[in-house]
């Protein structure tokens, strides 16, 4: 058992917000040359380019996670992180099913879907940006049944968290942890939100640039850097845990 270093929120150029420097390539690049071990690449309702960073981190000592930062009905965001691609690609069906609209990339900007050479072999025309029609309490759950760990997205931030958009987190909602982003540190965050005390909570960057990974990370107690290992951390179970600062 050691410690992992983790950042578990990324955009890549698929995301119309994120720059289009973020190419696989570079991101395993910048994630490895910062001693990251575990990283998750999270685009807006969009697996498209998960695979492809898996594929470029291949024997470079990096774990990576494919997830999604999915939007809900009620335009909250939520990091949902996977064991393999083939989870993550049926989940994207579901979303994709209740996405609506198509990208307009001269206002909202390109998505482009990037090999793991970095080359350009499409571009998404969902509306990426938008919301889903699925509930939020529905998007939890339908993470749960295909196998995702399902994290509340930097609840510090007034646009898109959770508490932001709704004034509370929901008692009933079955969240695996909630995230902070690096204005707060997770002392902090436990001062600030009291009342969600018994909650995991993560630190990640959400970054759209490469000088942004792993601008805030979270250290993990694990057996070795997997999504199976993540998932017992997160509740403490069998020795794992997030480790204090």
């Amino acid at each position: 058992m050691r410690r992992f270093r983790a950042d578990l929120h990324i955009h890549t150029c698929l995301s119309p917000c994120g720059e289009l420097e973020m190419s696989p390539r570079n991101i395993v690049a910048a994630a490895t040359a910062r001693n990251l071990e575990i990283i998750a690449i999270c685009d807006h309702n969009s697996v498209d380019n998960a695979a492809a960073v898996m594929e470029a981190a291949v024997g470079k000592g990096l774990t990576v996670l494919p997830g999604m930062e999915v939007t809900s009905r009620e335009e909250v965001h939520l990091i949902t992180l996977f064991d393999g691609i083939d989870e993550a690609l049926n989940f994207q069906v579901l979303i994709y099913d209740n996405l609506p609209g198509q990208n307009d990339p001269d206002v909202f900007g390109m998505q482009v879907i990037a090999s793991a050479d970095d080359e350009v072999v499409g571009f998404n025309s969902h509306f990426l940006i938008g919301a889903t029609t699925l509930a939020l309490a529905e998007v939890v759950a339908r993470i749960h049944a295909h196998g995702g760990l399902a994290i509340a997205a930097h609840i510090d931030r007034e646009a898109f968290g959770v508490i932001g958009q709704l004034g509370f987190i929901p008692a009933n909602l079955k969240l695996d942890a909630l995230e902070i982003s690096a204005r707060l540190s997770r002392k902090e965050a436990r001062v600030r939100f009291p009342e969600y005390r018994n909650y995991p909570i993560l630190q990640s960057s959400d970054a759209h640039t490469l000088d942004d990974v792993g601008k805030a990370v979270t250290e993990l107690m694990l057996e070795e850097g997997t999504f199976g290992e993540l998932s017992l951390a997160l509740p403490g179970m069998m020795g794992r845990g997030i480790c204090a600062i």
